[in-house]
């Protein structure tokens, strides 16, 4: 049972994350073989203000 996680900004529409999930989904069967119903996708958002990088918050290096 493959788990496919994807951490990302908040800020996505409901439409995009089911394309989303649907594409990766597809994606992994061609790929890796398998049925749809074995591949679970989490999407996690995160706010810019907890995520960092380089030793900078995405908040202050990607202001709204």
């Amino acid at each position: 049972m493959p788990i496919l996680r994807v951490e990302m900004f908040k800020g996505r529409s409901r439409e995009q994350k089911r394309l989303l999930v649907h594409e990766l989904t597809e994606t992994y069967v061609r790929v890796m073989g398998g049925k749809p119903e074995s591949v679970t996708v989490i999407l996690q958002d995160v706010a810019k203000e907890d995520w960092g990088a380089a030793g900078a918050l995405m908040a202050d290096k990607y202001p709204d």
